[in-house]
């Protein structure tokens, strides 16, 4: 009934923020209640490891008894608020090649806001910030009741990197992580598959970004990046071309190729999946290593366990897993598009839920986390809120 509730005034909330009237009508006035449970929230900030804000004038405002000013204060805080909720607070170093698109809209956040103050749901407003996903939800429960400050530092900063993707994923996408070596598959809001992953070598990693899953070809040709053939295939070809065609290799048309086979690079299957980095998921022929623990091998592309599962998996309503095993059996390239796009998400998480009712810390094996700062929360040390670039007093951070 809680959540039926919830869902109820969020719907209130979205749809007073959208309506004509709301546009035009000036922003309501706080109560009393609505500042107390305003407080309520900026003191709960942390446990979303979150920085407390300043409510100086806010409480100056509030001693004078100016009712305008009371509201502006409470609105402007109310706003900072629900945007470090929604979007984070790292600076734009610190999102240092995370290249997801975030598609949530903060100019909404005052419609929002207005609309949740006319029908007393502040807490719905703010809450609706939050990310969705469950592992959010396990991360900030973990970090509440974490006592090792180390374990704390590497949670809250996977906290933020779940602010910077869109609040809500939606009911079926991809998410890769590659500090897991795992891809995981939702349908309907429900976990349908894991699969085994090889990502990038530390020197050549695998990028954050985002795309849709379009389709799959089977039985691909591989065209082989110029970083590859500087380094290997292109001097095979000149100096061995009769071992370079047993490998499948040809050159044609100022390009180098592989053709489908059992040697080829790609396997078997490779999604059509867009991307400005030409990183794609595929299969491959070395399987063995799936079996390591860490597997960070590749030049930046997505190497897939169990590839063939996977790309009928994901034709599930389009082909059948016979059908998929014919064509692969054809050795005929073929490209089957989905039944609709599927959003897929790279990313890297070094903090996950891990199934037993608590957190695993995983390697940061691309050394991603220290370019997030520590969050500041209620534990922190006068010196440690002060290289945060946070206020020695309030821990308030300075922007």
């Amino acid at each position: 009934m809680r959540s039926l509730g919830i869902a109820v005034l969020a719907m209130a909330v979205l749809v007073f923020a959208w309506s004509p009237v709301a546009a035009q009508d000036a922003s309501p006035a706080w109560s009393s209640a609505d500042v107390s449970k305003l407080k309520q929230w900026v003191a709960a900030a942390p446990q979303d490891a979150l920085p407390h804000i300043p409510t100086t004038e806010l409480d100056r405002a509030l001693a004078g008894g100016d009712a305008e000013k009371i509201s502006a204060e409470a609105r402007k805080i109310a706003l900072r608020l629900a945007k470090m909720h929604l979007k984070g607070r790292a600076s734009s170093a610190e999102r240092q090649g995370w290249n997801i698109r975030d598609t949530d809209d903060e100019d909404s956040l005052g419609r929002m806001l207005d609309g949740a103050l006319s029908g007393g749901a502040l807490d719905t407003f703010f809450a609706m910030q939050r990310p969705a996903h469950a592992d959010y939800s396990a991360l900030r429960a973990a970090y509440g009741r974490e006592a090792d400050e180390q374990r704390r530092g590497v949670i809250a900063r996977n906290m933020e990197r779940w602010r910077w993707l869109p609040r809500s994923l939606g009911d079926d996408y991809v998410l890769v992580n590659a500090a897991r070596f795992e891809a995981y598959l939702w349908r309907g809001g429900v976990q349908a598959g894991t699969w085994r992953v090889i990502v990038g070598k530390t020197s050549t990693p695998t990028p954050v970004f985002d795309t849709r899953i379009e389709g799959v070809i089977l039985n691909p040709w591989w065209e082989i990046p110029a970083s590859i053939v500087r380094e290997s295939v292109g001097a095979l070809v000149r100096r061995n071309p009769s071992l370079a065609r047993s490998r499948g290799y040809v050159w044609s048309g100022g390009r180098y190729r592989q053709r489908p086979g059992p040697n080829n690079a790609l396997g078997q299957m490779k999604l059509v999946m867009p991307n400005p980095f030409s990183v794609f998921m595929h299969d491959t022929p070395n399987k063995t290593l799936f079996e390591e623990d860490v597997r960070a091998f590749s030049h930046g592309c997505i190497r897939t366990g169990e590839a063939l599962d996977y790309a009928a998996t994901l034709l599930e309503g389009v082909r059948t897993r016979e059908e998929v095993e014919r064509i692969v059996a054809s050795a005929e390239t073929t490209r089957i598009d989905l039944a609709k796009p599927l959003p897929l998400y790279v990313a890297y998480f070094t903090a996950v839920d891990d199934g037993k009712g608590g957190i695993a810390i995983l390697d940061d094996i691309y050394g991603r986390d220290r370019r997030i700062k520590a969050l500041a929360d209620g534990r922190a040390s006068k010196a440690q809120f002060a290289a945060f670039g946070c206020d020695t007093k309030t821990g308030a951070q300075v922007w």
